[in-house]
């Protein structure tokens, strides 16, 4: 359907996509969030620890995490001096670049990553991955590839 401003509107068969779309991320984000308050943390506490579980040193630069983690970098800093008081990171000075600071995890950081994975994973194949036949799992993927594609292209615009 289009207006006489030239808006194309969502079809029918559209709508119900997006809808469904939507009404899965948001159900499935709060799962998710819900299976990790027994850890006592968010979902933004372990993409963290899994960013910095999976870089060399187990550190990242706090800009670089900022941008894997699509947060600002005042969002980020909170969510680190929040995550140092819990002992899961420490923040180190950039010896290159008297400006820079690293995130790095700590030893409980890394002993609590290692704790929650596998209830995380679980948790995302109980609520996710085997609810889909392998062959849906499959066109899912294929299908999203060209949004993440264009949303990661997009990020790099000013």
């Amino acid at each position: 359907m289009e207006t006489d401003e030239g808006t194309r509107w969502l079809s029918d068969a559209e709508q119900r996509a997006w809808r469904v779309h939507l009404e899965v991320s948001k159900l499935l984000t709060h799962r998710l969030e819900r299976d990790l308050q027994p850890f006592g943390l968010t979902m933004n506490d372990y993409e963290i620890l899994v960013n910095l579980s999976e870089s060399d040193g187990r550190r990242m630069r706090m800009s670089d995490l900022a941008a894997a983690t699509l947060q600002s970098k005042s969002r980020l800093s909170h969510q680190i001096t929040r995550m140092e008081k819990a002992g899961l990171v420490r923040r180190e000075s950039c010896e290159a670049d008297r400006r820079g600071l690293f995130a790095v995890l700590t030893e409980h950081g890394w002993t609590t990553m290692r704790e929650v994975a596998p209830h995380h994973v679980a948790s995302v194949r109980r609520n996710f991955v085997d609810r889909l036949p392998p062959e849906a799992l499959a066109a899912l993927t294929e299908a999203l590839a060209p949004v993440a594609s264009h949303l990661h292209a997009e990020r790099g615009r000013p």
